[in-house]
């Protein structure tokens, strides 16, 4: 006997098939399942009002049009400049100024910060006496010589290998007593006409001398520090016994934009003294 196909009869909650349909080819789930899901779109990245007047504030310090220790325009005049509330400038320079790139005057303005400011001028010397104020180190130059940039000095500067560099070497001594060896290297090209007599005759400090005669402003730094014995050569120096426990900082120093301009590597006796940082 021939089996009968049985058909889902219309109205029990499947539609009937016409002719057309029923002939239709029906693709494999495989098929629906393997298709490439569409890409999603990404939103554009937020910005405050205040952080983009910020921006283009440090692009104008970073051009030169407002030098270190100048007055910047007024929160009204930079207001309409850049057609914001003064609220809204007011609280990019209060950003600037945690930055340490502005410093606000009581009745004075606002101005370009420099390294010759009390507030900032020991902001990168961390190493405070055990008794006494900070700073008020002697510095002694011992070397200053231009010669080509080592593999890994001219990487952290972003140089090509063989680069022109200048070497530093100094002593700072406190109450007649040696603390830090510093070894510095500066790229060649942004430091033309520096000179260990220059270096000597200079009396304020020396990322002043930096951003007053090169135009160079150091504006942040990143440390690595680690505990080290002294060498027969740096023992020497710091007046100490080989093998004494020294502070290794290695500091890389940055100038807008977030470029290395100095490479520093210092040994700290911490006898009398402490490597002491502020977290907020």
């Amino acid at each position: 006997m021939a089996t009968v196909p049985r058909v889902k009869p219309v109205g029990s909650g499947a539609p009937a098939l016409g002719p057309a349909a029923a002939a239709a080819p029906v693709a494999p789930a495989a098929a629906a399942t393997s298709a490439t899901p569409a890409p999603r779109e990404v939103a554009p990245a937020f910005s405050p009002l205040y952080q983009q007047i910020k921006a283009l504030l440090t692009s104008s310090l970073q051009g030169g049009e407002w030098r270190p220790g100048e007055l910047i325009p007024s929160e009204t005049e930079l207001a309409a400049r850049f057609k914001v509330s003064q609220g809204t400038v007011r609280k990019a320079i209060d950003a600037l100024a945690d930055d340490n790139l502005l410093v606000r005057r009581q009745g004075k303005g606002t101005f370009v910060a420099t390294h010759a400011e009390q507030a900032v001028r020991f902001r990168f010397l961390r190493l405070v006496p055990d008794v006494g104020p900070a700073g008020g180190m002697a510095r002694r130059f011992i070397d200053c010589r231009r010669q080509r940039a080592p593999a890994e000095v001219a990487r952290a500067l972003g140089l090509r290998a063989g680069d022109a560099t200048l070497q530093v070497r100094r002593v700072l001594s406190f109450e007649g007593r040696p603390v830090v060896l510093d070894d510095i290297w500066l790229p060649g090209q942004a430091f033309k006409g520096l000179t260990a007599e220059r270096l000597s005759e200079y009396k304020g400090p020396m990322y002043r001398l930096f951003e007053s005669e090169f135009g160079v402003r150091m504006i942040r730094a990143d440390e690595k520090l680690r505990a080290v014995a002294a060498d027969a050569e740096s023992a020497a120096l710091l007046e100490v016994a080989p093998g004494a426990p020294l502070l290794s900082v290695e500091r890389l120093s940055f100038t807008y934009g977030d470029r290395p301009l100095e490479l520093r590597r210092g040994l700290y006796d911490t006898s009398a003294h402490f490597y002491r940082n502020e977290l907020n």
